[in-house]
C-alpha cells in the first residue's frame, strides 16, 4: 500500500491511539519518522520508542504518555507541510508556540529539530508539524 504522505499517517495513528486511551502505538518505520519521534520524546510528549522488527522492515512501537488523570500529554498535533502545500519558514520567523509549551518541528540542512534549536542555530527550514 502507498501512502501519499507517511508522516501525516504517523501524527494520525498517534492521535488516534490517544483518543482511544492505547498505551502503545506502532508505526511503519522511516528515517524522518525515526527523528520525529526521537524529538517527541525529547520534548516529553511521548514516553518511549521501540525499534521492532517486522519481516525485513523496521517497524516502532511509541509507548505514549498520560497525566495523573488518564488525559493524553498531547492536546493537539497536526501536520503544517503538506505534499501538496510545502510550508517554509526563515530562522528569524520562528515564534514561540503556545507560550513556549508547544513544539514546532522543522526539516533544516542541518536535520530534524525543534523550532528552539533551530532559532538558536540560525537555520530555517520546512515546518513538518505542531504539538502541544
Amino acid at each position: 500500500m502507498s501512502l501519499s504522505d507517511p508522516i501525516a499517517d504517523m501524527l494520525t495513528r498517534i492521535r488516534n491511539a490517544q483518543q482511544a486511551k492505547h498505551e502503545l502505538c506502532v508505526i511503519p518505520g522511516s528515517k524522518i519518522k525515526k527523528s520525529i519521534l526521537d524529538l517527541l520524546k525529547e520534548e516529553g510528549f511521548v514516553d518511549d520508542v521501540q525499534t521492532v522488527k517486522n519481516g525485513s522492515f523496521d517497524d516502532f512501537q511509541v509507548k505514549l504518555k498520560y497525566d495523573t488523570e488518564k488525559k493524553p500529554v498531547i492536546r493537539m498535533i497536526e501536520r503544517v507541510s503538506t505534499p501538496g502545500r510545502r510550508v517554509y519558514i526563515q530562522s528569524g520567523e520562528i515564534r514561540p508556540f503556545r507560550n513556549n509549551i508547544g513544539t514546532l518541528i522543522l526539516s533544516t540542512s542541518k536535520g530534524v529539530m525543534t523550532g528552539k534549536r533551530a532559532r538558536k542555530l540560525r537555520v530555517g527550514g520546512e515546518v513538518l508539524c505542531k504539538v502541544f
